[in-house]
């Protein structure tokens, strides 16, 4: 909570303290008190005394010191009920203590009771009182100024600023200051405040569970509000860490402070006026909150979500002050609801007369019930005569308001640790151990150690930090018909719970400004859908970006995805780019229909072939068919069979099977094809040499030396092949890169060599073959076939070298397209120029299919 120090104040207490400290290091062998005597407003004597400060009054009066004379103490103003209530609430707890035989039998607790007056330096002052006490020691003989405290324990302040300034004024001491209401994460520095403890929980907690609440509803674009003191900044300080920590950005964090000159005030509206989010974090104290209250309600500024912390959000003294309904549908945290029995009844049964602290209690009264019990002569004449036999229960206001409860608790439960410690130093059964020595460092000690229950089953007990638990409850603003707000508990936040499992809002209706239900809207750029990232934008916070589409081949499947994410080399992005898609598989099938047109152009050329053997079969004994070398026809038949079968294996999915395959048959059988047709070519040329006087070159190249020269030349395509697949074989491979969209899926080579010696050795082959029959182009035609072998090879070699740049260019599938094309195109181009004359002479012109045809006009004649 907050404080109202001023400067000057301040600055007289320091220079009381330093004339202590100065008067206390002379020689002089008299302690003497310095300055004026400090008075409780409340006493009562006792076997141990409790001190308590509490502001009985809000402010005090202006004043302007000339330091040309002592200044006067501060003259407080502005009776303040809820300081009244929280020493109330302390009287309670110590008379029901009192008369307990359970808790310290036989001892009765007294107390001082001073009235800070909302001023820190007053705070100091009234706590250095309770520690020395107002008697004059003097005598020599005496050791002076090392006397026992006065009290044991002192309760209060209510604010963190005040408790800071006393706690280290007492804390070498270690006289036990025990607060109900100072929630100042600092305060936990037990290096600084070592006798400080707290009967309610650390802003540590509640900061974070108040970034966590504006997390929960979306808000990531946010107002910050604090009072300018320690509660406000240091709280705000821990909020704003961990909402940068969540994702939450500030647009703008304005301090202030309720005695802050108007223009100040006036410069915080217009920044609330020219902000973009509707989201405000309040870190401030119920008396701020009500001068910010009435300066948004002369510029009517309605319409934002308040979050708000303890220190307001369940006063119901603010709620009545905001008759414009600024804060309406507010949510934050607050303690926990609780109860204490016979308390309420306790505060209201005041009767001022029966009072020893006359002069406080008058005061009350009059203010109270709008009366005075003494007429003077300058009063109107309107204002009513106090009887002191008043109604409490009768009059609605703050003192008779018991929303506060849960912070009146904490008071009853500091007294009754207080209690319960010196339980135990004094060895308390029936009776009490009376002649035990207390000093405030054992109590001290004591307290951090205890451990009980209250009679409403509350457990109290004290971490390392001197905190207790931290539990609050989160608190909506729902205004009911007759204008009052409703204080709505609409769920809870136990810091003892793992993170994820602290905030458990219950399934209730919550009521957001301007009695929407919908939960309002605070952000600075909306969300990035699945499918986009964010960029940030130049110059601004995290929280305003631009979302920019992913780009191909990268997905978002996440809301405010900061990053896409690539897939993986099988999937590719679909449409909008916000889920990986399985890359479409390409390759040569049979289903498509370039795969179709060249299975059928294969099976064609394969009965093609077949019938043209079953020709050459049916007339094997003609002359055109045996003049020929029929077993090497018949055999050129069956490679050129094979050629158009095997080129099927290039068609479908590649396999291992089919990768090894496609390439050493396609190269073994095309090597027996050209073999065959080079020992056609050879069987001419030598058939020729033959017929000339003298030659005897066909007895070298009989049928036997046919067929072992093709056996030769295929067994070496076949020794090829099997260093190919030995060392390095073509396999199944998903080519990635071709398309960004698709896979190809193709046969890698293995080994480059292995694929270009095969292709090598047929070229060779077929560059001999064509050699050959070029030299024979000019035989007799009806004795050979040289001119129809020379324009077969020249098909073939033009086939298979526009093949290759065809094929390295050629994309995917189409690459295998390209190598079938030119299988199939070769295998037509010796099929068609070597065999089908014969077959148009054998089936159209049989008259031609003679002997003496073959033998007549293509007989060289003798020189």
């Amino acid at each position: 909570m907050t404080s109202t120090q001023r400067w000057p104040e301040q600055g007289w207490a320091l220079l009381q303290i330093l004339l202590v400290v100065s008067f206390s290091q002379a020689e002089e062998p008299v302690c003497r008190r310095r300055g004026d005597p400090e008075n409780p407003q409340l006493f009562k004597d006792g076997d141990i005394m409790l001190g308590g400060i509490f502001s009985f009054h809000s402010s005090w009066k202006d004043r302007e010191d000339t330091y040309m004379h002592k200044p006067l103490l501060l003259q407080c103003t502005s009776l303040n009920f809820r300081g009244f209530q929280f020493a109330q609430a302390m009287l309670f707890a110590i008379e029901e203590i009192n008369n307990s035989t359970d808790l310290l039998p036989g001892i009765t607790l007294g107390y001082k009771m001073y009235d800070a007056c909302g001023s820190i330096a007053t705070g100091v002052r009234v706590a250095l009182a309770l520690a020395n006490g107002n008697e004059v020691v003097s005598g020599p003989s005496e050791a002076p100024c090392t006397r026992p405290a006065q009290v044991q324990a002192i309760m209060g302040e209510t604010s963190s600023s005040p408790c800071m300034a006393i706690a280290t004024v007492i804390g070498p001491f270690h006289i036990p200051l025990v607060s109900h209401f100072a929630t100042c994460a600092c305060l936990s520095d037990k290096t600084k405040y070592p006798s400080f403890l707290r009967t309610i929980p650390s802003d540590l907690y509640q900061s974070r569970a108040l970034a966590h609440l504006v997390k929960h509803f979306g808000w990531t674009w946010v107002g910050a509000i604090r009072t300018n003191d320690d509660y406000g900044n240091n709280g705000m300080a821990t909020f704003t860490e961990t909402a940068q920590q969540l994702g939450i950005c500030l647009e703008y964090s304005i301090s202030f402070f309720r005695t802050d000159p108007p223009d100040k005030i006036q410069k915080m509206v217009d920044i609330i006026k020219a902000s973009t989010s509707k989201v405000i974090v309040a870190f401030l104290s119920h008396m701020d909150m009500d001068v910010l209250i009435h300066e948004l309600s002369q510029h009517n500024l309605t319409g934002y979500q308040w979050v708000g912390s303890e220190g307001w959000i369940f006063d119901s003294q603010t709620a009545e002050m905001d008759r414009h309904h600024i804060l309406d549908g507010a949510i934050g945290l607050s303690i926990p609801k609780a109860h204490v029995s016979g308390m309420r009844e306790f505060m209201l049964n005041v009767k001022p007369l029966n009072s020893t602290s006359k002069e406080l209690f008058t005061e009350f009264w009059e203010t109270l019930f709008s009366c005075k019990f003494k007429q003077s002569k300058s009063s109107t004449g309107n204002q009513r005569k106090c009887t002191g036999h008043e109604d409490v229960s009768g009059v609605q206001n703050s003192y008779t308001d018991m929303s506060l409860m849960p912070i009146f608790n904490n008071v009853y439960k500091g007294v009754y640790a207080v209690a319960h410690a010196l339980h135990n130093i004094l060895n308390c059964n029936e009776t009490c151990n009376n002649t035990v020595q207390l000093d405030p460092f054992t109590i001290l000690e004591h307290i951090k150690k205890i451990q009980f229950k209250t009679k409403e089953g509350d457990e109290v007990y004290f971490n390392e930090y001197g905190d207790p638990a931290a539990k609050y409850e989160i608190i909506n603003w729902q205004p009911t018909e007759n204008g009052i707000v409703d204080f709505v508990t609409v769920g809870l936040h136990d810091a003892s719970l793992p993170v994820d499992k602290q905030l458990n809002l219950q399934n209730k209706s919550l009521i957001w400004a301007q009695n929407s239900q919908q939960v309002p809207l605070s952000v600075c750029s909306e969300k990035c859908p699945p499918g986009t990232r964010k960029v940030l934008q130049k110059g601004k916070p995290v929280c305003c970006y631009d979302c920019l589409r992913c780009a191909e081949g990268e997905i978002s499947n996440i809301t405010d995805s900061i990053t896409c994410v690539r897939c993986e080399p099988e999937f590719w992005s679909n449409e909008r780019r916000d889920a990986c898609v399985k890359k479409e598989a390409e390759f040569l099938s049979y289903e498509e229909i370039m795969g179709a047109l060249l299975t059928a152009a294969s099976l064609f050329g394969t009965c093609m072939t077949a019938a043209v053997a079953f020709i050459f079969f049916r007339y094997r004994q003609t002359p055109i068919v045996r003049a020929n070398n029929s077993e090497l026809s018949f055999l050129l038949l069956f490679s050129l069979t094979l050629c158009f079968l095997c080129s099927l294996t290039f068609i479908g999915r590649p396999s291992e099977w089919s990768c090894m395959l496609r390439h050493t048959a396609f190269g073994i059988t095309f090597v027996l094809c050209i073999s065959c047709v080079l020992g056609k070519t050879i069987v001419v040329l030598m058939a020729f040499r033959a017929t000339l006087p003298g030659s005897n070159m066909m007895k070298w190249f009989g049928p036997v030396q046919q067929k072992l020269s093709v056996l030769g030349f295929t067994l070496i395509q076949v020794i090829i092949c099997i260093l190919w697949l030995s060392i390095s074989p073509p396999f199944p491979f998903k080519n990635f890169k071709e398309f960004k969209d698709k896979i190809i899926l193709e046969c890698a080579l293995g080994s480059p060599v292995g694929f270009w010696a095969v292709l090598g050795y047929i070229g060779l082959l077929a560059m001999l073959c064509f050699i050959l029959a070029f030299l024979a182009r000019k035989l007799p035609d009806n004795f050979n076939e040289a001119k129809f072998i020379t324009f077969s090879m020249l098909i073939f070699c033009a086939v298979w070298i526009t093949f290759i740049p065809a094929y390295v260019s050629s994309p995917g599938k189409f690459s295998v397209a390209v190598e079938i094309f030119a299988i199939l195109a070769s295998s037509f181009g010796l099929l068609i120029c070597i065999f089908i004359p014969k077959c148009y002479i054998i089936l159209l012109k049989p008259e031609k299919n003679t002997k003496k045809n073959m033998m007549g006009k293509g007989v060289p004649k003798s020189s």
